[in-house]
């Protein structure tokens, strides 16, 4: 074979081979048709729980629609709908910290007759420590109390220091912001360093419509202290007697 004849047959046979190779838009067009279908079952999951408004899961899913199969027309589709999920599951992650704020505890007691009553109480700590003695920041606790002798009560309970409300004082409760003023009183006792905010059905009345309480009291060291409380959690029905 002459080199003329070789070269001729090796421009065949890459001539040859050059139409075997498939066309670059179809196979970009198969590849497309496979992400679309592979986003459109993955998709599914995230249809169902967006469906059962669990925004939870419907963000999750929705991240994995999105981000693994960007371009698609269903990573389109979804795509607003996953930005909603991801508001509302924030939403919802945020009153679940709230409600986990509040303890309530049922508690048997007897009563002055001798007879058996229960005690229901509900109480949340402050955002932050306080410092109400002159040196350390301590925690402040809110409790709303409902007794069977003792009828139904609201007050504040210090770790150190004291409450300068012996007689009564006046306290400044704020609302997201909204401040009214409510009398206080300091019982003469020595078993907690408790103070009773005298008007507790305003002040449960309140906290029902709020996301924030701020209560600002006067302290034996000196001035008047702040108290900040993340409210919005609260479930009114624990305390069904204050409705």
């Amino acid at each position: 074979m002459t080199l003329r004849n070789a070269t001729i047959l090796l421009a065949a046979a890459i001539a040859l081979a050059a139409c075997k190779q498939p066309d670059p838009k179809i196979a970009e067009a198969a590849k497309a048709a496979q992400q679309e279908q592979a986003a459109a079952t993955a998709a599914k999951e995230f249809d169902s729980a967006y469906g059962q408004k669990n925004w939870e899961m419907a963000a999750a899913h929705g991240e994995i629609v999105t981000s693994k199969y960007p371009g698609t027309p269903t990573a389109d589709r979804v795509r607003p709908l996953y930005e909603e999920a991801q508001a509302k599951a924030k939403e919802v992650r945020e009153q679940r910290r709230v409600e986990s704020l509040w303890s309530y505890m049922s508690t048997p007691v007897k009563t002055a007759k001798g007879k058996a009553g229960t005690q229901l109480s509900a109480s949340i700590y402050a955002r932050a420590n306080v410092e109400t003695d002159g040196k350390t920041p301590r925690p402040v606790q809110l409790i709303f109390r409902d007794h069977p002798d003792w009828g139904r009560s609201s007050y504040l309970v210090l770790q150190v220091g004291d409450f300068n409300c012996y007689g009564g004082c006046k306290l400044k409760i704020g609302f997201d912001g909204k401040t009214k003023v409510m009398a206080g009183s300091r019982p003469k006792t020595d078993e907690a360093i408790a103070m009773f905010v005298e008007d507790e059905r305003a002040l449960w009345r309140g906290i029902g419509q709020a996301k924030e309480l701020t209560i600002e009291f006067p302290v034996k060291a000196g001035g008047t202290r702040t108290a900040s409380f993340d409210v919005g959690g609260l479930k009114q029905d624990k305390l069904p007697g204050w409705k």
